[in-house]
């Protein structure tokens, strides 16, 4: 079924507005010309409701029905956890609004491509925040590679190494990120999902991959380590190597491209630097400044994009490819 192009405004209604939407998100909807946030919702009325206040939206809810139902709603930002992305996709579909759904897109492969498949019965579009498409300095890696600066792309390798510091390994009932059944995986999906979707947006689809994961530390029930190597539909092959409890002095979060002619490496988390090496030209650090609110240029293309005047680089098509790939690094 086509997809229906809005003629005037994108009005936001977010289902789970918890940390995620305080700056990263949500307040960049009621900066972006032709966008407004007009409804939130959390199961929590008062953290509904004081969120409203202190953000200026109109309209809070404590039932995600009466969200998707509210008439002045066009569009849904689903801000959960991922254990309810089918769900509520799901809901937001069969009432005509198109899906802005956080990251990893679902718990699973196979929900995915049910989210896929019911936006696309119902003719409504399905975007992914995989907001690095869209941030400058990853941006600069496309463009380093698209220049032909470091020649024919041979290989990337990705190595992300966190020690079992109080933010990686507190065990909470509010730490559903290393639950499975809520998260899909743990901090893996969580932080790896990104790095792998921007290898996707630079080289196309991965078409094979194999890995080894374990639960080395038992902090949790989800794995804590992965190690795996991937190709793409081009021919790049990739290896990644990811170890959420490791000793301090071994942390680190970089990926190198390496090509023909030389390579470049980036860090996927916090710092936004830029590293060119080419023997031609010696070594050139590219640094970059990052929007306040980290989603913004990403949340602006989805607008353009339901506006008929733009195109969002991460749809739901994109995001299942993600839930593949690190499924088959994981099982």
């Amino acid at each position: 079924m086509e997809k229906k192009i809005f003629d005037d405004e994108v009005r936001w209604g977010i289902i789970g507005v918890g940390n995620v939407c305080e700056v990263k998100s949500a307040p960049a909807m009621k900066l972006i010309e032709d966008s407004s946030l007009v409804a939130v919702m959390r199961r929590d009325a008062a953290k509904a409701e004081d969120y409203a206040r202190r953000h200026g939206v109109q309209a809070w809810f404590d039932d995600a029905d009466r969200l998707i139902g509210d008439s002045r709603v066009n569009a849904v930002y689903i801000a959960t956890p991922p254990h309810v992305h089918l769900e509520m996709t799901r809901k937001a579909a069969a009432a005509g609004k198109p899906v802005y759904v956080e990251k990893p897109m679902a718990r699973t492969w196979a929900e995915c491509l049910q989210m896929i498949d019911v936006c696309e019965k119902a003719g409504v579009s399905l975007y992914t925040a995989y907001y690095r498409r869209s941030l400058p300095n990853f941006l600069r890696v496309k463009q380093l590679i698209d220049d032909g600066l470091i020649g024919d792309v041979r290989m990337v390798n990705i190595r992300m190494y966190k020690p079992a510091g109080p933010d990686i390994a507190a065990i909470s009932d509010n730490n559903w990120r290393v639950d499975p059944g809520i998260a899909g995986g743990g901090y893996f999906y969580d932080l790896a999902s990104h790095q792998l979707d921007f290898l996707d947006f630079l080289f196309g689809p991965v078409v094979q991959a194999n890995g080894h994961s374990a639960n080395q530390a038992a902090l949790y029930a989800a794995e804590d380590i992965v190690t795996g190597t991937f190709v793409f539909e081009n021919g790049v092959i990739g290896t990644g190597s990811w170890c959420f409890t490791s000793a301090g002095v071994s942390e680190m979060d970089e990926t190198t491209i390496i090509g023909s002619k030389g390579e470049i490496t980036y860090p996927s988390f916090g710092a936004s630097w830029v590293q060119l090496r080419t023997s031609e030209h010696g070594d050139q650090r590219f640094e970059h400044e990052l929007p306040k609110h980290i989603q913004h240029p990403h949340i602006e293309s989805v607008v353009a994009d339901l506006l008929g005047k733009g195109v969002c680089p991460a749809t739901g098509v994109s995001g299942a490819r993600t839930n593949w790939v690190m499924e088959k690094l994981v099982y």
